[in-house]
């Protein structure tokens, strides 16, 4: 006959096992389901910053992620349907080019939250925007530009002239003039986010006019600046050790903070319309500079260091500038 005390432990054995699968279940089934949409490669700059904070956010267990890249303008609204009708949580993309389109999907979706990067701003009760407002390390970054340049002419390739890209470029100009009043800028948009070939040749006109240093806004722009033996300042993402000895600076856009707020609101049920823009400050680590210090002199980097501190002690604030940036007469 069975002692009665085993059959209490087998049977509380049984239980306990029962409650961790179901509390395992439970974890499982509070991920918050958060879908991507992208009209780039992810391997683009902009676009690799969202990606990477989702999938960091992924890896730590606390959303599943899914996403669809090289979305057409045209086929963005029924993916960002379809993303809805299977029950997403989070919807996060870029709509600078369909932002009406898109917002009539959130507005018949109002279960579903949308973080979006977009001009303008959010809209009850469920579309929120974002922005990469790293124009704080760009300042920083046209620091070390403005005091490397012996020519005093810098050269700036563009992708678009949209607010997102024309505020950071003045940034850096702001930054330069700083350290350097006589710089100039010679400034061209090539109408393209993706078009590196375009991007080397408008580099190599801007080097031909005299430009020895450039500021790659687009790829493409340091690979001409390799080739002619100028140096270069990087924008959003670190490529220093594609081009060494080449990038003296960046200004990076770190997307973890936006997401992680984002995904937090969504899964404790406070999401609302709010513009996330503020997270890519530097005082929210959503942006930093990085520098060389082997290509900087020892001056600008401590000028720069100590810019920058102010900026994060809240004692000096960057002037935001979304008009199209022009060449110095």
């Amino acid at each position: 006959m069975m002692n009665a005390s085993l059959t209490r432990r087998a049977v509380l054995a049984v239980f306990f096992a029962c409650a961790s699968l179901l509390s395992a279940g439970a974890a499982v089934a509070e991920k918050t389901k958060v879908a991507a949409i992208y009209t780039l490669p992810v391997e683009q700059q902009w676009i690799s910053r969202i990606h990477k904070a989702l999938n960091a956010a992924a890896e730590r267990g606390d959303i599943d992620y899914v996403f669809s890249e090289n979305v057409a303008n045209t086929d963005y609204e029924r993916v960002m349907r379809e993303y809805a009708e299977q029950g997403q949580q989070l919807i996060v993309g870029e709509v600078f080019g369909l932002e009406r389109a898109a917002r009539k999907v959130a507005k018949d979706y109002p279960g579903t939250a949308f973080l979006m990067g977009s001009s303008f701003g959010p809209v009850a009760p469920n579309f929120s925007v974002f922005d990469n407002w790293i124009h704080e390390p760009s300042y920083l970054s046209g620091m070390v530009a403005g005091a490397a340049t012996e020519s005093n002419v810098i050269g700036m390739v563009g992708g678009y002239a949209i607010p997102e890209v024309n505020r950071l470029m003045h940034a850096f100009m702001d930054g330069a003039r700083e350290v350097n009043p006589d710089v100039k800028f010679i400034v061209n948009f090539i109408d393209s986010w993706y078009d590196p070939p375009k991007a080397k040749e408008s580099a190599f006109a801007m080097m031909d006019a005299g430009a020895d240093v450039m500021y790659a806004e687009r790829f493409g722009v340091s690979d001409a600046a390799v080739e002619r033996g100028v140096k270069a300042v990087g924008n959003v993402i670190d490529t220093s050790g594609d081009y060494p000895g080449t990038i003296m600076a960046s200004a990076l856009w770190h997307m973890e903070a936006t997401i992680d707020k984002a995904v937090a609101n969504v899964a404790g049920g406070s999401f609302e319309a709010a513009d996330y823009g503020q997270y890519s400050f530097m005082a929210y680590g959503g942006g930093s500079l990085v520098m060389d210090e082997g290509l900087v002199s020892a001056e600008t980097a401590a000028a720069v260091k100590a810019r920058e501190a102010e900026i994060l002690d809240g004692l000096f604030r960057v002037n935001v500038n979304d008009a199209r940036p022009v060449s110095d007469n």
